[in-house]
């Protein structure tokens, strides 16, 4: 007997009861005993993973028991079929979305943005005429952009990675310019009395504290570049991408390979995120964020 066949009041219940288990379950989870190592990586890590498998377990019951069309919500044992089926189509996209258009973009995005941010500092006339025209570029919107990189740049990865510039830009330098200033007087003092530059003064001291402003940008930044990339090829791709086998396959009805190609997307996203909030902890260790966490 399906779970569609089930009697309305017999459904409800069952749902329910399976709710119940749910949030107990993860509750529990939540109030195990951190003291530990192991206790802590339980529950870090333990939770979210616990919490997501119980939200895939309703999805599947649900679509079934309602049975919900594969063209407005396909259940997740369908994505995961059509992730297995077209892996191979997914990879090569993975590689020109993620490796070149959000990877290249980000890391010339982000690099550029915190030049700028440097120069931008150490120069009042250029904070005076730079910044104004940063902010204005953050502006445009990417339905506008995206096609003109595309003709500017062509239909490969490069225009992706021209977008994903523009749009990681402006966050870094603004959180460049806010993590320079938080060097207070008396340490930029005393490194004068020891008879230090700007440049020494900059890279021994106002960079090291500006680092958790810059590691912010970054974690935006990934999230901002991944969608940038995709969204751009929507409007000119050649035969790969993720955004593009988002959009072909969507006008065919494919729903199972979209969400497929939307989860391979959450992934890498997520898994760039995880990264660079690693890299943030070892960096940083010395922040009293990262030694309260």
């Amino acid at each position: 007997m399906s779970l569609n066949e089930w009697p309305l009041a017999g459904l409800i219940a069952g749902l329910s009861a399976l709710l119940a288990l749910a949030v107990w379950s993860v509750r529990r989870l939540a109030a195990f005993d951190e003291r530990s190592v192991a206790g802590h990586a339980l529950v870090h890590y333990g939770t979210p993973l616990l919490f997501g498998a119980w939200v895939l377990l309703f999805w599947q019951l649900l679509t079934q028991a309602f049975n919900v069309p594969r063209v407005l919500l396909p259940a997740p044992s369908l994505i995961a079929q059509s992730l297995a089926a077209g892996w191979g189509v997914l990879a090569g996209d993975f590689v020109q979305t993620v490796l070149h258009s959000v990877l290249i973009g980000l890391a010339m995005g982000c690099g550029l943005g915190f030049v700028t941010g440097v120069l931008i500092d150490r120069s009042p006339f250029l904070q005076r005429g730079l910044l104004p025209l940063a902010a204005l570029a953050s502006t445009v919107p990417l339905v506008g952009v995206a096609p003109i990189m595309v003709m500017w740049f062509g239909f490969d990865w490069h225009s992706k990675a021209a977008v994903v510039v523009l749009m990681t830009f402006f966050p870094m330098l603004v959180n460049t310019l806010a993590g320079l200033k938080e060097a207070g007087h008396m340490e930029r003092d005393l490194m004068r009395s020891y008879g230090a530059g700007y440049w020494r003064t900059l890279l021994s001291l106002r960079i090291p504290v500006a680092l958790p402003f810059v590691f912010n940008a970054l974690k935006i930044n990934s999230t901002l570049a991944m969608i940038g990339a995709i969204v751009a090829e929507f409007f000119g791709s050649p035969t790969a991408g993720l955004g593009f086998r988002i959009s072909t396959e969507a006008a065919r009805m494919n729903m199972g390979l979209v969400w497929a190609a939307i989860v391979v997307a959450a992934l890498a996203g997520s898994l760039l995120y995880g990264a660079l909030g690693w890299l943030e902890r070892r960096a940083t260790f010395w922040h009293p964020s990262i030694r309260r966490g």
